[in-house]
């Protein structure tokens, strides 16, 4: 899929052309991978790989890979690619390097989060993951603001194999992967080998995700079969979560303003990088307003799985006030679900949040790996 200028320009042909986008063939190739390895599929995600057991307890140690294809991606191709990206996303993209990875956000003009991604720079552009299901309209949304600019925007999910790889192991196979030397394999940092991107992201155990050629991945995929098993990718989604990392999805597209998902604790925002689409309102928020709804993490225990964008109530919220609203859920190996949730502050407290009703499941709050707000 492209979205273009009004008139297209030399870039749009070039990115259709471009041997590193086909797609469909690479997306195929991709999936033998995984249905080789014995995955089951529910509906476009791996739900598993057939060993329960033992897929939990690679989940318990930590020590797993897994299919990342419910991510989707964009790819931003030409010369004026970090300046049409500066004035339409919240970080600094001049952050985003061959070397370093951020998390943004882009809004709508009045600060809604559309999407939330993690960028980092490619030769000629920059590519950015973000939920698959999110790609079409955040091309639709970004495509309106090209203009005369010479930017190629393109969904480049089906060109691109994605896995994930966590695990106080994985540095050091990685490491040992192509025996090439670079940045150090670290929260946010940047490698490429053999063809195949290694991000590192946030969270406890070390955790990366790999973008490239399904040949290459592949490759690699059945290479690290004897020292980590492959587990469902709702695994990864647990380990965002826990990680105090935010996704929007279809449900909760224009809910939140970036700082209510702890984007500014994340690195997400660039304060003094100029305008943006929405940057009035973000920056106004932080500036002059005082911020009475933040994502935290918790836990519950309900029949059925929570979604994205659920409603929270509180005794202490008003019959008029909405308490919250889920942001993410998945499965905790302990049996209930870790969830995170944007709630009213005034509500945070033991016992003090419900989901779904007055009377539904209590959250039980747990503590975010990091800090809400600055040191005194």
């Amino acid at each position: 899929m492209l979205v273009a200028a009004p008139e297209r320009n030399e870039l749009d042909i070039d990115l259709l052309t471009s041997p590193t986008l086909r797609q469909h063939v690479m997306n195929a190739e991709w999936q033998a991978v995984l249905q080789q390895a014995g995955a089951t599929w529910l509906q476009e995600t791996v739900a598993h790989f057939g060993q329960p057991e033992a897929e939990e307890q690679a989940l318990r140690l930590g020590e797993f890979r897994c299919d990342l294809s419910h991510r989707g991606l964009i790819a931003v191709r030409g010369p004026d690619s970090a300046t049409f990206l500066q004035g339409q996303l919240s970080c600094d993209v001049q952050q985003a390097t061959l070397e370093r990875s951020v998390l943004g956000a882009y809004c709508n003009p009045q600060g809604r989060t559309l999407a939330c991604f993690r960028l980092w720079q490619e030769e000629g552009g920059y590519l950015l993951t973000l939920p698959r299901a999110l790609v079409a309209p955040t091309l639709t949304c970004l495509g309106r603001y090209v203009l005369r600019a010479k930017v190629a925007l393109a969904d480049a999910s089906d060109s691109v194999g994605r896995m994930g790889v966590a695990g106080s192991h994985a540095v050091g196979l990685l490491e040992e992967y192509g025996s090439t030397r670079g940045p150090s394999l670290a929260a946010d940092k940047i490698r490429r080998v053999n063809q195949i991107t290694i991000c590192g992201v946030p969270g406890c155990p070390p955790r990366f995700e790999l973008y490239g050629p399904a040949q290459e991945l592949g490759a690699l995929w059945n290479q690290l079969s004897s020292q980590l098993l492959a587990v469902g990718t709702e695994s990864w989604r647990l380990l965002d979560i826990l990680a105090g990392i935010p996704t929007v999805y279809p449900a909760t597209v224009a809910a939140f303003v970036p700082q209510m998902l702890n984007l500014d604790r994340l690195g997400g925002i660039g304060w003094q990088k100029g305008c943006y689409t929405g940057q009035e309102i973000v920056a106004r928020t932080h500036y002059l307003g005082k911020l009475k709804r933040r994502m935290i993490l918790a836990r519950v225990e309900c029949p059925t799985p929570p979604q994205p964008g659920a409603a929270l109530f509180s005794p202490h919220a008003s019959a008029s006030q909405s308490a919250g609203q889920l942001v993410d859920a998945a499965r905790h190996p302990d049996g209930d679900f870790a969830v995170l949730a944007v709630v009213l502050l005034a509500c945070a407290e033991p016992g003090g949040l419900q989901l779904g009703a007055v009377d539904g499941p209590t959250l039980r709050l747990e503590s975010l790996p990091y800090a809400l707000t600055d040191p005194a």
